[in-house]
């Protein structure tokens, strides 16, 4: 009985070994099919600090560089892969230009002409001052006088009243000769003339001023001398491109205004009405309220009727608007008795109320400054004396005679 009970516990025993074998196979088995074993929690060695990851990334130790807080309410907060667009920077404000005072320019003309009109002045006083003034004497005083474009009626005035002092004082010394011939330069250019330019606002209005002549005067670089004068004086100005035929009129009139800050009213296309810019140039000038506008015109032969008429129709068609205060003609010095003609065609076209000459340095034909203004019964306002910005000034009769005979 005894050995019955010795070999059950036997077979118990081979029977537990049995199933524990069993169960480790098992417990292998389960652990490399995915089984509840994986999902156990593995305690972490405790010599080192492990990283939560999420996959094969791990999130940045808790003392790396912090990003900083930012609103990114409809913001793409990724960083930017490429370089902003910059900004266009501002262009550099142009310095303006401060035109020389009228009374410099007064100073110049002066030097200027005593250097340039020696037939008229100096070889004038000499030939009266030598002495022994017989009728051949007195032919070479009228032939000086005449090649000086004093004109027929002028010269013969200024050699009657020349040989009636000689005959009656009896003395040909220069200096009495010199202060006769100012006399009587003088009483010929007439000093009493208006010489003044309208430049001010008038009535509620800006004055207008309208800029005519022929071809090859100079008459864009004179309107923009022009408002160089004025802005001298602290004028507020306005220039009109009428002038549409050239192409480069406007731009040279607009750079001209440019240099001084002066506004310059065009049209956008070449051959536009001119009437039309001149009445937009009044307007404009009225809206900016400023003291006075310039009309450049289109230069023309006075011999063509139709533009003659057009020129005209400028005219009327500003005056629709504002009344013209100033007709400026615009004639070149050299051109003598040509010169004279233009200024009686433009005379009657458009009623010229005085003349600029151009280009009165350098030529011995400073008579023109008389017979134009016995032509036209109007005086002349303003010389050019050079190419620079500044070489146009205001007339000035006596300036003028001295600088003839100093």
């Amino acid at each position: 009985m005894a050995r019955v009970i010795d070999q059950l516990w036997e077979y118990i025993a081979v029977a537990v070994g049995i199933l524990v074998i069993l169960g480790g196979v098992l417990l292998g088995f389960l652990r490399g099919r995915g089984g509840r074993a994986k999902d156990l929690p593995t305690a972490p060695p405790r010599d080192r600090e492990v990283l939560p990851g999420v996959g094969d990334d791990a999130t940045p130790p808790r003392d790396a560089p912090k990003r900083p807080i930012q609103d990114t309410a409809g913001v793409d907060t990724l960083p930017p892969t490429a370089e902003p667009d910059l900004l266009p920077q501002p262009e550099p404000t142009p310095t303006l230009e401060r035109p020389e005072t009228p009374a410099g320019r007064l100073t110049r003309l002066r030097a200027r002409l005593a250097r340039s009109n020696t037939a008229l002045g100096k070889g004038l006083l000499a030939l009266l001052s030598r002495g022994g003034l017989d009728e051949q004497a007195w032919e070479d005083v009228e032939d000086t006088l005449l090649a000086s474009d004093l004109g027929v009626e002028a010269t013969t005035e200024l050699v009657e009243s020349l040989r009636s002092k000689v005959k009656v004082e009896g003395t040909t010394d220069e200096a009495t000769v010199r202060a006769w011939l100012r006399e009587d330069l003088l009483t010929l250019v007439d000093p009493s003339m208006d010489r003044s330019i309208a430049s001010s606002r008038t009535e509620g209005r800006p004055a207008v001023v309208l800029v005519v002549g022929v071809n090859g005067t100079g008459k864009t670089t004179t309107v923009g001398k022009l408002a160089r004068v004025f802005v001298a004086e602290d004028k507020d100005v306005v220039l009109g491109a009428a002038d549409t035929f050239r192409a480069a009129a406007a731009d040279q009139l607009e750079t001209w205004g440019g240099r001084v800050g002066v506004p310059t009213v065009r049209s956008d296309r070449d051959g536009a009405d001119p009437a039309a810019v001149a009445f937009d140039a009044v307007k404009a000038a009225a809206e900016m309220e400023a003291d006075v506008v310039l009309i450049d015109t289109a230069g023309r032969l006075h011999n063509k009727v139709g533009l003659m008429d057009e020129l005209g129709k400028v005219k009327r068609v500003i005056e629709k608007q504002s009344p013209i205060d100033e007709v400026l003609l615009v004639l070149d010095a050299t051109t003598g008795q040509n010169g004279l003609r233009q200024a009686e065609v433009f005379g009657e076209a458009v009623n010229v109320t005085g003349i600029v000459l151009t280009k009165l340095d350098g030529t011995a034909k400073g008579g023109i400054v008389v017979s134009v203004q016995r032509k036209l019964g109007v005086p002349v306002k303003l010389v050019g004396l050079g190419e620079g910005p500044d070489d146009l000034a205001p007339f000035d009769p006596e300036a003028f005679v001295d600088a003839l005979i100093d």
